[in-house]
């Protein structure tokens, strides 16, 4: 065991968000934590790390056990360069640890290492923060959204490297592949209680299924057991005799019990207005920004029933692209056309700017006291229940939402308003894996345009049925592949490429004597062998979700990379000598 949670109580006004809860994590578990926005999963994680205390219950740390935690908001020195901030969390200050904050960097496509903290970017802070946590010698490694800012390649990197960690970790994620790939277990919380699940996320959609269904059938035994029992007391039963007496209270006692509801729905039909033939036209766009090139003559046509993904690397300017076609940028060149029935819902990466002390209740009756749905007219208060907001939160404050509440009223603000194209900027950054569901439910009964830029795949592959993919200099390209086929095409055209391997010319002078030659010899012929090998386990460990399978092909692969790294230095050692 390295910490364990005893009968936690955590409460933020009436009602706990957290209700008795206990978990333990051993050495080795990886566990992922489900549930809604506000349903106490980052609390639950800032009360592990002994961030915050609880109201009741203990947090007990195994003595000499260490944690390492990423926050969503993590607080840095603004004054401290990035590698000085690193460096700061890794355990020793020598050379090995400095060029292993530098791998790490290289890796999140931090180059300028020099850069102070307080010049970066919320995103590139979060990348520093999470670099903080990755070297920082631990037990258990604690991860709130560790996807959040970054691109594929940074997630690809981070779920390998997680992967064939030995760390115990606990992490909150969006990212469903990501998650199913990396955890072994699954925490649900729902409505203040914890669920533990022994299995990834495929297997916990199962079980969860399993579950709910069970309780259904209860209480379909529950109710019917009631309907008895009340036509027996409504003939007279007289509670003359004890047995009578019992069975009366049984029946009072089960009918005490609160009715097992079925889980709130964000369901919203397909509320769009009409979509003329004109879209929107993009005709010979240029932007560029301080000099780089974003986007080069670049013209499209948006389809009526366009389902689009917009795929690329941090900074390449797929935002960029949003905001000019919403008019919040200008094109350096170029023009849009925007159809006249058009009417444009935007998600942006950035939240709305919401005032904190307006009622939850009172944002949503600013757009529409009476909204006109596909299931006929709903209330504001009806909509905000849909969008999994219940009737007591409604009257709170918007200050009190978790970040990711308030992009789930947002997109509710969004969609009330009826759009027929819709843009989205990363929309899963935030948002809970159940709203998430929800959402690409409504997507496909949507009847207009739908542009996403995205790095999750899930969200991409489930709707999306064509990629625009940025390429550099401002050239974009088209590809109707999936993105996790069109992943998989780029990596194995990246493994076809020839590699550079030193040059191993033999010198005219042999001053090695006959064992070192010969043990020369065998290096040469096994170094591509381990190369080959190497590549294969990729591929392997790329088409594989099965956690057992994961665990002995990152075993072998750690292998064959460690013997590949002792017999390059062998071999170089062995040519110097030689020359």
């Amino acid at each position: 065991m390295i910490c364990s949670a005893d009968n936690l109580v955590k409460n933020y006004g009436a009602d706990p968000v957290l209700d008795h809860v206990s978990l333990v994590i051993n050495e080795k578990e990886k566990w992922g934590i489900v549930g809604v926005n506000g349903a106490g999963k980052s609390t639950l994680l800032r009360l592990i790390a002994g961030l915050e205390t609880p109201d009741e219950g203990t947090v007990t740390l195994v003595p000499g056990k260490k944690i390492s935690c990423l926050v969503q908001q993590p607080q840095l020195d603004p004054e401290k360069t990035i590698l000085e901030t690193v460096l700061e969390s890794a355990e020793k200050k020598d050379e090995v640890q400095e060029y292993e904050a530098k791998s790490i960097l290289t890796q999140l496509k931090m180059n300028d290492m020099s850069q102070k903290v307080g010049t970066c970017s919320g995103g590139q802070r979060r990348r520093v923060a999470l670099a903080c946590a990755l070297i920082r010698p631990c037990d258990l490694l604690i991860l709130d959204e560790p996807t959040n800012h970054l691109d594929q390649q940074m997630i690809l990197w981070l779920e390998k490297r997680l992967i064939k960690s030995n760390k115990a970790m606990l992490m909150v994620t969006h990212d469903r592949y990501f998650l199913d790939r990396v955890t072994n277990a699954i925490l649900e919380v729902e409505s203040g209680h914890v669920y533990a699940y022994q299995t990834n996320y495929s297997g916990f959609l199962q079980l969860k299924a399993q579950r709910e269904e069970m309780a259904r059938a209860s209480e379909r035994k529950r109710l019917a057991y009631l309907r008895k029992e009340a036509q027996w007391i409504q003939r007279g039963a007289m509670a003359r005799s004890t047995k009578s007496r019992e069975r009366i209270e049984r029946f009072e006692k089960l009918s005490a019990i609160e009715r097992i509801q079925d889980p709130d729905q964000l369901k919203l039909g397909s509320l769009s207005s009409r979509l003329g033939n004109t879209t929107i036209e993009i005709r010979n766009l240029s932007k560029a920004i301080n000099g780089q090139p974003l986007i080069t003559d670049f013209s499209y046509i948006v389809r009526r029933h366009e389902r689009l993904g917009i795929i690329g690397p941090n900074g390449c300017g797929k935002s960029t692209l949003m905001k000019l076609l919403v008019g919040q940028l200008q094109p350096d060149a170029g023009k849009i056309i925007i159809g006249e029935t058009v009417r444009i819902g935007y998600f942006s990466q950035e939240l709305e700017e919401m005032d904190p002390d307006q009622r939850i209740i009172d944002y949503v009756r600013a757009i529409g006291e009476v909204i006109d749905t596909p299931d006929g007219q709903m209330s504001a208060s009806q909509m905000l229940q849909r969008f999994l907001f219940d009737p007591k939160q409604q009257w709170q404050p918007i200050g009190k939402c978790s970040g990711g509440q308030k992009r789930r009223l947002g997109l509710l603000g969004i969609l009330m308003k009826a759009p027929n194209v819709l843009l989205l900027d990363e929309p899963t950054n935030d948002l809970d894996i159940p709203t998430l569901m929800l959402l690409e439910e409504y997507l496909d009964d949507f009847g207009g345009a739908v542009l996403s830029v995205s790095h999750d795949r899930y969200f991409l592959d489930r709707t999306c049925d064509r990629l625009l993919i940025y390429e550099g200099q401002g050239h974009l390209s088209f590809s109707n592949l999936s993105y996790t086929d069109y992943l998989e095409q780029q990596a194995e055209a990246e493994q076809a490429k020839p590699r550079e391997t030193p040059v191993r010319v033999k010198p005219k002078v042999n001053r090695l004597t006959y064992m070192e030659k010969k043990e020369l010899d065998e290096i040469e012929a096994r170094l591509p062998a381990l190369e080959q090998k190497i590549q294969e386990l990729d591929v392997q460990l790329s088409d594989t979700s099965d956690y057992a399978q994961l665990k002995v092909l990152s075993e072998r692969r750690e292998a064959a990379e460690s013997e590949l790294e002792s017999k390059t230095e062998r071999w170089m050692e062995l040519s110097e000598k030689q020359s």
